[in-house]
């Protein structure tokens, strides 16, 4: 398992390793969006130092935000993450699509893609790293679809330097059938557990951790990319308020664990 920032946005980055180490995960996931610099303005070497020493790995720095508009002007703070995601020895970072203001024609969706790709492939090839992207399962999404990642990569020869994000939520609201193991660099998981919310209807505020009420099939989705190949973390990315409140966010996150863990194959965890 492996712990992204968002799901406790009040902890320190030296805090949130130090809890993913207690709870035996093997990374974690940093955020430039959480209203104060990234690290709190510790140095990026400083927290590789401390990552190393506790055995955990940093698996991505997010994000480049809409990525896939005008993605020409996103060149420079896409050269300032990638600068420190080497420095503090992350994998990679993650490109996160723009949501747009109405539904977008998925051949548009695809031709943004594609121009976006060829614009950072350079970048990312050059340093080393790998560029996550993340389709965003809203209706007004500007890259609903994996199996749009998947063409356009197949077009480009499947680059290494790019690989998907698997966001059990937004895998949920696009309604894929698609897994694209072999493309998956990295799992996001979230659960939702209010009965009220009509798939259409769910936000990332609804977004708690996995347990047995998960409307979301977090357990099957997980099954099936392990049955295909995928053997990477699943790394909890929670956004519902009375998540980021939690007073005792060791004990929530390992008895999820547990639940997710008991329901999957070891490897799987």
């Amino acid at each position: 398992m492996a712990l992204n920032h968002m799901t406790v946005p009040t902890l320190s980055a030296q805090d949130v390793l130090g809890l993913a180490a207690a709870l035996g995960c093997v990374g974690v996931e940093f955020r430039n969006d959480l209203n104060r610099p990234l690290f709190e303005g510790t140095s990026a070497h400083y927290i590789k130092d401390l990552a190393t020493d506790l055995q955990i790995d940093i698996l991505a720095l997010a994000e480049v935000k809409a990525f896939n508009d005008a993605p020409e002007t996103k060149v420079a703070a896409a050269k300032n993450l990638t600068k420190t995601a080497q420095a503090c020895g992350a994998h990679g970072v993650a490109f996160i699509p723009a949501v747009a203001s109405g539904i977008v024609d998925r051949t548009q969706q695809r031709d943004a893609l594609r121009n976006a790709l060829h614009i950072f492939q350079p970048m990312l090839t050059d340093m080393n790293l790998i560029g996550f992207i993340e389709p965003l399962g809203f209706e007004t999404s500007t890259l609903r679809h994996k199996d749009d990642v998947a063409l356009v990569l197949a077009e480009m020869g499947n680059p290494t330097c790019f690989k998907i994000v698997h966001d059990t939520f937004h895998h949920h609201l696009s309604g894929d059938t698609a897994f694209h193991a072999n493309l998956t660099g990295l799992v996001h998981i979230s659960g939702i557990t209010d009965p009220a919310p009509k798939t259409q209807d769910m936000t990332d505020a609804h977004r708690v951790l996995v347990d047995a009420e998960d409307r979301l099939g977090n357990v099957i989705q997980l099954k099936a990319l392990q049955s295909q190949g995928y053997a990477g973390p699943a790394s909890f990315e929670c956004f519902a308020p009375d998540i980021h409140a939690m007073t005792d966010p060791a004990t929530a996150l390992a008895k999820s664990i547990a639940f997710i863990t008991s329901n999957l194959p070891a490897q799987a965890a």
